[in-house]
């Protein structure tokens, strides 16, 4: 409103047009007829005349302040504030002249196919459209640079990345635009139902196209949202109102995206032993050899960190979440651990356990419904630790020697393997071995672990071998697994599932580049992983966000890796 305010007329100059427009004749008589009444009229005529001459001049210079502000803002705000009238013709031709003399000084930019304002509707925009009805809007406007422009895309690093073949390096100007504009839309896929092509097909009632679409499996709501009587039974219940119409992984080729790395603001000074999400998504947890556990806020872009505690006199082996969330059990190469309370931030020392000579209790493993944290003893012992009290409640002992541990049944079984190449079933409730089987082509069993669901587990040997069994069929005795990975030449040290069960990673510490993430529906190895073009040094641990979005790996050189799989749309 500024500008309206500059253009009005002040009142010193108002004042002085009063007055020469007061010692001017009136314009309606002639010079004769006023000479005639200036000798004949009184005094008192000629004032009372100049009075109704200066209303009348007063009322004129007001109707043209009027329209000169309606102008401006016009040409300001559009129709918006002065909307048209139908059958003034000067309004209209006014309007027409300052839309064509405001051209020059803004335009709307269309490209890309951005959504309009909604106080544009009455633009003129020209269409074009093909056969589907599809509308391609030509841009307003185009920079005549850009053809001249040259651009060497091969010189840079993150330009590569818009070449289209393996030798192309200098590309045109509307080249390099378009294909920025692709790499853009590929990386950020819009909504469907912010697409305005596809207002031409919502709500279509075309027989044939529904019968294409429905098919024999029943009525599938999807493209234009055909099925009004599914759109009624949607708003009727309370399930989600997002159905994903690609729930299952598909092997092959994996989605991926390299992010900023979830402990960039804090690097480790030694080899990350530990990773993981805590259940909100949104933590997570790193410990290593620097004796530091440190907290970390994901998203990916920034990765805050929030804490980090110090222990003083314990290099971190292994450090985890209880999963109740509320408390971190740490350990290492020492004969007790430490505890961290997240609500009271608090750190306890717990140890050495009563009766017991372990000097390691670096091996745990704590179980899905936080009652009991199980520890790796010595001469096949394992070891008991209620999570409240932090004492020791029980011992299961093996023939050979514990490795590693593995819960399922939410905690009320446990699995174990070791130096004799079997894999035990325990049950903690009876305290008692149920199951004892040989896991085929074991000599010393190095890793396990088990499923979200627990029907499936996988172990894995010092020779690099994987074998995912079928709980319920090995429990049956059947002792061959479905199937036998073999992608690993050295010591299988660590595993995981991630939260549906569709991913399976495994690797070693003593190979660099050593990880292997198996699609475990089709049990095959997605091909382009580990990337190509990165190193991920000497892999130590890995885990899987609850919601599968990301994918945190740490390796020796004290990094965290993290990668966005773009196949799950929730972290």
């Amino acid at each position: 409103m500024s500008w309206i305010s500059q253009n009005v007329r002040p009142k010193d100059q108002i004042e002085k047009i009063k007055r020469k427009a007061s010692k001017k004749p009136s314009l309606l008589k002639d010079d004769g007829e006023l000479e005639e009444r200036k000798e004949d009229k009184p005094d008192t005529y000629r004032t009372k005349k100049r009075k109704e001459e200066h209303v009348e001049e007063d009322k004129q210079l007001e109707i043209e302040q009027e329209n000169e502000m309606k102008k401006l803002e016009n040409f300001l705000f559009g129709s918006l504030y002065s909307p048209v009238e139908f059958g003034k013709q000067d309004d209209e031709e006014s309007r027409d002249e300052i839309i064509e003399k405001s051209s020059a000084l803004f335009f709307t930019d269309r490209s890309a196919n951005s959504v309009l304002s909604v106080y544009e509707n009455d633009a003129e925009f020209p269409e074009n459209t093909d056969d589907e009805g599809v509308r391609q809007r030509k841009p307003v406007w185009v920079d005549e640079l850009e053809e001249k422009i040259s651009i060497n895309i091969a010189r840079v690093n993150r330009l590569r990345k818009l070449r289209k073949e393996e030798n192309e390096s200098v590309i045109s100007g509307s080249s390099y635009v378009s294909r920025l504009r692709t790499q853009h839309v590929k990386l950020n896929p819009g909504t469907e139902w912010a697409q305005l092509d596809l207002q031409s097909r919502t709500y279509s009632f075309d027989d044939e196209d529904s019968d294409v679409e429905n098919g024999p499996a029943g009525p599938a709501l999807g493209r234009g949202y055909k099925d009004i009587k599914g759109i009624d039974d949607i708003l009727r219940t309370n399930e989600d109102l997002v159905v994903k119409s690609s729930a299952k992984l598909l092997p092959g080729l994996l989605e991926y995206s390299r992010l900023v790395n979830a402990n960039a603001e804090d690097p480790s000074s030694g080899p990350i032993n530990s990773v993981q999400f805590h259940r909100n998504a949104q933590l997570l947890l790193t410990g290593g050899l620097d004796r530091k556990l440190t907290f970390f806020q994901i998203d990916g872009k920034r990765n805050t960190k929030i804490q980090s505690i110090f222990l003083e006199d314990c290099p971190v082996r292994k450090a985890s979440f209880v999963p109740d969330g509320s408390q971190v059990i740490a350990a290492g190469r020492r004969n007790f651990f430490y505890s961290f309370d997240l609500v009271k931030a608090e750190v306890d020392k717990i140890g050495p356990l009563i009766g017991r000579e372990e000097r390691s209790l670096e091996v745990f493993e704590v179980s899905p419904d936080s009652k009991t944290i199980a520890f790796v003893g010595n001469e096949g012992y394992i070891l008991l630790v209620s999570s409240k009290t932090k004492e020791l409640i029980g011992t299961l002992k093996m023939n050979g020697t514990v490795r590693s541990l593995a819960f399922a049944n939410n905690g009320q079984h446990l699995l174990s393997s070791g130096g004799d190449g079997y894999v035990y079933h325990w049950d903690l409730r009876t305290r008692v071995c149920f199951h004892k089987a040989v896991d085929e082509g074991c000599i010393n069993g190095s890793a396990l672990c088990t499923s979200p669901n627990g029907t499936l587990f996988a172990a894995g040997s010092d020779s690099g071998i994987v074998n995912i069994y079928n709980r319920e069929e090995f429990l049956g005795g059947k002792r061959k697994p479905i199937k036998t990975i073999e992608n690993l030449t050295t010591k299988v040290d660590f595993m995981k599932f991630n939260n549906d069960a569709q991913i399976l990673a495994i690797s070693s510490t003593m190979k660099k580049n050593s990880l292997k993430l198996i699609h475990v529906p089709s049990f095959s190895v997605f091909s382009n992983w580990p990337p190509p073009n990165q190193t991920l040094c000497y892999p130590r641990c890995l885990d899987f966000s609850p919601g599968g979005g990301f994918m945190a790996l740490g390796n020796a050189a004290g990094k965290v890796l993290l990668y966005k799989l773009r196949h799950y749309h929730h972290a």
